[in-house]
């Protein structure tokens, strides 16, 4: 039986991916993205099982009026893929305050009011799916990263807890964690203005690594993409979907580290009850 699904950030990488991919299949796709004639292609060759919609996750008013227009034309959508995003490089002190803010705005706050925007419309039919891409990065960190992370930390805490607001609805959310992807990520980095003084730290080595294209084994991004549907698809899908093997390294080792500080703390953290 053939789905009608809602994805944002449709216009390349994954999000592009997965729209080839589902309306290779025979599903409806309602495609969201910034520039209207990127998927010009796809609309002459699919024809109206392909919606194209503008939407900038910066504006909350055009979140909300492209989400009515989009359950209005299609009468239902199964899936929402809140996908859009980008990465923002630099440590803290260089980044600018306008990077900052614009980061926030996209990956963290746009996912929250996107998010918000489709769950009334799925109450309403009864259910369905969000699959909220995150990263790796959501569980883990690397040096010149912190202001992505703090926006993937961010919307995985959303998640898990909005998770638990809408599941009496037949609404699931799942929280997609892949690691280094062969896609466009590394080059859509918006990259603040180095400072020498970091030259020789941990946040120039990684400068330095994703400069030379070094930085982790790249998992693919079709099989990725593919991995993501069947996961959607699965009747009773997991809350975090980890992909690729970089990322399951990462976060084995970090979720590791982190249990054994927390048992290290125990006869502490006991200490602080009330009597």
């Amino acid at each position: 039986m053939s789905k009608t699904w809602l994805i944002t950030g449709a216009s390349s990488g994954l999000g592009r991916l997965m729209t080839e991919s589902l309306l290779a299949r025979g599903d409806r796709v309602v495609a969201t993205l910034r520039q209207e004639r990127a998927l010009e292609s796809l609309q002459q060759a699919h024809g109206d099982r392909l919606a194209v919609m503008k939407l900038d996750l910066t504006d909350t008013a055009g979140i909300r009026a492209t989400v009515e227009r989009a359950f209005a034309d299609m009468g239902r959508i199964d899936v929402v893929v809140s996908n859009a995003g980008y990465g923002l490089f630099g440590a803290a002190e260089e980044l600018g305050d306008e990077q900052i803010e614009h980061q926030i705005a996209t990956n963290l706050t746009g996912s929250i009011q996107l998010i918000r925007a489709v769950v009334p419309h799925l109450r309403a039919q009864g259910g369905g799916r969000i699959m909220q891409v995150s990263s790796e990065g959501g569980q883990i960190a690397y040096p010149n990263f912190s202001l992505y992370h703090a926006t993937k930390w961010g919307i995985e805490g959303f998640v898990e807890s909005t998770a638990q607001d809408v599941a009496p609805f037949g609404i699931d959310l799942i929280l997609v964690e892949p690691g280094p992807t062969a896609t466009n990520f590394a080059a859509g980095l918006v990259h603040a203005k180095p400072m020498a003084v970091y030259d020789d730290t941990p946040a120039g080595e990684i400068r330095r690594a994703i400069a030379e294209g070094t930085f982790g084994k790249l998992a693919d991004a079709n099989r990725t993409v593919e991995a993501m549907i069947a996961t959607a698809d699965r009747q009773d899908p997991p809350r975090r979907l980890t992909l690729g093997s970089t990322a399951y390294a990462s976060i084995t080792r970090a979720l590791s580290e982190r249990l054994g500080a927390l048992e290290a703390q125990k006869d502490v953290a006991f200490s602080a009850d009330a009597d």
